[in-house]
């Protein structure tokens, strides 16, 4: 071989004379990837892991369940990966780590993609036949996604996964909400309150189903007629503002602020009242001139009577701590039904609850001439209208954050309807799970504490209840007497038994005195003895968020109670994440998991978020096809999860340069260990050379650093980022820059069994050892690949496979740890300033080459210059190894205690002749008359 080849064996022609193996390390991973796969399911890899013995117990991440709707996504595959990382970790660090994958196979997202592709809406096909379909589309994708998953290189228990839709884990379901309920005693309580609603979805969504998004919303201030009185002037008015005019129609009262100052003025357009915040609004209505006739506090003007602009009805004056001085008037309509903050005001003043909007969002009778109109529709109308009857003061466009659903994109409204909830406050249940979520866990990052405990202070009760077709029904009776619903312990029970056995189906296909108790009574009138079922669907986040009883508890191999990891995106702080907490802190007293910890979302090369319509999409599986799966998993790990992550063809492309030099690295590595047995050929420690020694204590400075980027008991950071670029910096400078570049004399000219050929093959067979351990969580199939193509010590000879490895455990010989106790300079300490000079070294060398003085660096001699005895004692020792870390024919040392520098180097021509197998200059080339041409080292290779 020829001395120029690269260190990474990028230009390395010599035909690798390994054991053969079924998977030696060529290139093309998209096509070898699949045969580990086969591999590995052939050998039953994950049970071999599972049957391994677990020195520091056992460790649970605890999968959150992807909806079972269509092919992944690269969202899917940062989760995936992540987890896949710290379970690989994990069990290489000797836990016991059983993955068992899930899916949420109910609820709108799932009805909602069926029905699209049904081109059909629910009302047009009966519940039983669509649930049958809904139950078809979710295990086909279940399946489909489940192989995806699997060529990601993800290990688990894929056979064995948790779906919300079998029959045990809605048993689970209905159990744990009959727990909750626990007869009648606060959890489950029926409520008129509004929830965000779609109706085009037809249903109400939960908090974790709404994102926002930018709206134009029309901006309006009206008039209110206050009634007759005789502290009021004629034609006074209140000044309201609002961006729903639609919601007007449901008005009931007027909140002020108790602690604002208020002005009544006359003007042109009626004597007014408006916060004294906001009296510059009063120019874009067209009033420049007016006159204070009084001032005063909000709660001076508490129960001042109004008339509504259409005549609808009366309304009063309310306070509200929450009304705004920042914009609008400082006068704020109340519609109950239509809004949280409003509905908490109706509570306190006993307002009338009014809803005079259907499910599918239009007026119904009780809006008069508006009847039948869309809400959103109707807001052009009812401007006009307040228009004409003068109430009308400005109409103006704005843009602002509102609510959309999730699913259909539509945005959403406000609605006040009867359904069932869970009480967040019963029984100090919010403070309990407050102090869970900052006493228990372990928030990664940090800051995520912060942000759930916010949602959680200012969330409103769990309204669980949905208008669908698929899922769990809620077990719920109606009363044909009094048409009320409610809930009967018996009834849920016998629910959850047929769900054992039948699946929930049994709801709707059985009858309804197969769940009534004998002689029960309507709890609400007393009277009613005749029933039917609720028509209600559980909310798909309870389906997922009692995981902890369907799954942590029922499945023995994952032990119960808390798991030890959750880890999904970061908008599961108001999703999955809370939904999980609230009922296992109402059921168990604790929170289901130790540790949480989140990443951001993909987006693109811009930081822009993903969209079909943007066509800024990447799938999985197109980076797959080009580049293979260990490229798709290195993104995700090199990736600081904290932020969003990018990705673009540019960043992939980066990446599998860099990906080239970590494989590269290790086949070069590959190449020179072709005739080595680690049990019979490696050169004990203190027989190494010094360059060995120091590549060796490098190894452990990097095992160490990746370790604990990985994450420690004391320290679960999980900071894969830094883990891969430990690895890959140590294998594009210390290896590829330094070490193996210096070596390569000793691999290609020695004598295949000298000790220094040996000894260098000691020190690259005990990196890639180790190298091979550090990869394998994030490079799954290169680690595959190194492992069955490396030579093994005699204990290994039988491992199948490189993730049936242990992590590297620290070697105190190598770390050179009793070096200062004894005295002793370590090996770093030696020879770090040498390595130090290498790169100004090879700047002079390329000096003369440009001026034609030399060739290769072996035509050339070094002169280091120190001012250090201590120094110049240790190079007089060393001269052989030096020539070896600078890679020139010789190294000359000189003291001279002038020097202000402690060391230095000048370099020359070398002196004596070249000799043509080694490329060194040596005044020794020809001293054997039977070898003329070589050098004495040359000479002992070929003797």
């Amino acid at each position: 071989m020829k001395a120029e080849n690269k260190a990474d064996g990028s230009e390395y022609k010599h035909t690798l004379n390994l054991p053969k193996t079924d998977f030696p390390m060529k290139a093309d991973l998209p096509k070898r990837e699949p045969l580990m796969l086969e591999h590995w399911n052939k050998i039953n890899l994950y049970g071999l892991i599972r049957q391994k013995a677990a020195k520091k117990g056992r460790y649970v991440l605890h999968d959150g369940p992807p909806y079972a709707n269509g092919d992944i996504h690269l969202g899917h595959a940062l989760n995936k990966t992540l987890k896949d990382i710290v379970i690989k970790y994990k069990t290489m660090q000797g836990y016991d780590c059983p993955y068992v994958p899930g899916w949420d196979c109910h609820g709108l997202p799932i009805e909602h993609q069926l029905f699209k592709e049904l081109k059909i809406a629910k009302h047009q096909i009966n519940q039983l036949e669509f649930r049958k379909k809904a139950h078809d589309y979710a295990m086909k994708h279940v399946a489909n996604q489940k192989e995806q998953f699997k060529r990601l290189g993800v290990f688990g228990d894929w056979e064995n996964p948790y779906l919300t839709l079998s029959r045990q884990y809605e048993e689970a379901i209905i159990s744990s909400f009959n727990k909750l309920y626990d007869d009648g005693k606060g959890y489950i309580v029926r409520g008129l309150k509004p929830v965000n609603w779609c109706y085009k979805c037809e249903t109400a969504l939960a908090e974790a189903e709404v994102e926002y998004e930018d709206h134009s919303s029309p901006s309006v201030f009206v008039k209110f007629k206050i009634k007759e009185d005789k502290q009021w002037l004629g034609n006074s008015f209140l000044v309201i503002w609002t961006t729903t005019p639609w919601t007007l129609i449901a008005n009931v009262a007027v909140a002020l602020h108790p602690e604002f100052a208020y002005s009544y003025i006359k003007t042109a357009k009626g004597n007014l009242i408006i916060a004294d915040l906001r009296l510059a609004i009063l120019s874009a209505m067209g009033i420049d001139k007016y006159e204070v006739i009084r001032s005063f506090k909000g709660r001076d003007l508490e129960g001042v009577s109004y008339e509504h602009p259409f005549g609808l009805r009366s309304g009063k004056v309310v306070l509200a701590d929450y009304v705004s001085g920042e914009d609008g008037t400082g006068l704020v309509h109340i519609a109950p039904g239509h809004g949280a903050e409003d509905y908490q005001v109706g509570l306190k003043y006993g307002l009338d609850i009014l809803m005079p909007v259907d499910s599918r969002g239009k007026f119904d009778a009780t809006a008069g001439e508006f009847s039948g109109q869309n809400v959103y529709d109707a807001n052009k109308t009812i401007i006009e209208k307040l228009a004409s009857l003068g109430a009308l003061l400005l109409e103006q466009k704005i843009t602002h954050s509102y609510p959309h659903c999730w699913r259909c994109k539509h945005p959403i409204i406000f609605r006040a309807t009867k359904q069932w909830f869970l009480n967040i406050d019963h029984n100090d249940l919010r403070k309990h799970v407050l102090k869970a979520i900052k006493d228990n866990v372990r928030w990664i990052p940090q800051a995520g504490g912060t942000r759930i405990s916010a949602m959680v202070e200012s969330r409103p009760d769990w309204c669980l209840s949905r208008q669908r077709y698929w899922g769990v029904p809620v077990p719920a009776l109606v009363c044909q007497e009094c048409k009320e619903e409610f809930f009967n312990t018996v009834v849920i029970e016998r629910f959850a038994r047929f769900a054992a056995s039948e699946g929930s189906d049994s709801w709707f296909s059985r009858d309804v005195n197969d769940f009534v108790p004998e002689g029960l009574v309507c709890p609400v009138c007393k009277k009613g003895k005749t029933f039917s079922k609720g028509a209600d669907i559980l909310d798909v986040w309870f389906d997922s968020g009692v995981s902890s009883q369907a799954v942590l508890k029922k499945r023995k191999e994952l032990g119960g109670v808390p798991a030890q990891l959750y880890l999904e995106g970061s908008d599961q702080h108001r999703g999955w994440f809370q939904s999980s907490i609230i009922p296992a802190m109402a059921i168990d007293g604790k929170a289901p998991f130790e540790n949480v910890l989140t990443h951001g979302f993909v987006v693109d090369g811009q930081g822009k978020k993903m969209s079909k319509s943007q066509g800024n999409v990447i799938s999985p599986f197109a980076i797959i096809k080009d580049y293979g799966a260990d490229i798709l998993r290195m993104w995700v790990a090199s990736s600081d999860y904290n932020e969003d992550i990018r990705i673009s063809k540019e960043i992939l492309t980066r990446l599998s340069e860099a990906y080239r030099k970590i494989r590269n690295t290790a086949k070069f590595i590959l190449s020179n260990l072709y005739d080595f047995n680690p049990d019979q050929d490696q050169v004990p420690y203190e027989k190494l050379r010094k360059i060995d020694q120091w590549i060796l204590y490098r190894m452990e400075s990097v095992r160490g650093y990746v370790e604990a980027s990985y994450g420690t008991e004391a320290n679960p950071s999980f900071e894969f980022h830094r883990a891969y670029k430990g690895i890959y910096d140590f294998c594009n400078e210390e290896l590829s820059m330094y070490y193996l570049d210096m070596v390569k004399g000793r691999l290609y000219t020695y004598r295949s069994d000298s000790v220094e050929r040996r000894a260098a093959q000691t020190a690259i067979y005990q990196v890639l050892n180790c190298l091979v351990r550090l990869i394998a969580p994030i490079l799954v199939f290169t680690a595959e690949e190194i492992w069955q193509s490396m030579p093994k010590e005699k204990k290994h000879a039988a491992c199948p496979s490189a993730h049936l490895l242990g992590f590297p455990e620290a070697n105190p010989i190598f770390r050179q740890d009793d070096f200062t106790a004894r005295g002793l300079k370590t090996v770093e300490q030696e020879l770090g300033g040498f390595i130090e000079l290498v790169s100004p070294a090879a700047k002079a060398l390329e000096t003369l080459r440009c001026q034609g003085q030399i060739g290769s660096s072996f035509d050339a001699q070094i002169n280091i210059l120190t001012n250090s005895q201590d120094r110049y004692t240790f190079l007089q020792s060393f001269n052989i190894e030096l020539c070896e870390i600078f890679k020139v024919s010789q190294v000359k040392a000189s003291f001279d205690k002038t020097k202000t520098i402690e060391l230095s180097v000048k370099v020359d021509k070398a002196e004596g002749n070249k000799c043509p197998r080694c490329w060194n200059y040596s005044l020794r080339v020809g001293s054997d008359p039977a070898h003329p041409l070589i050098c004495d080292n040359c000479l002992k290779a070929v003797s």
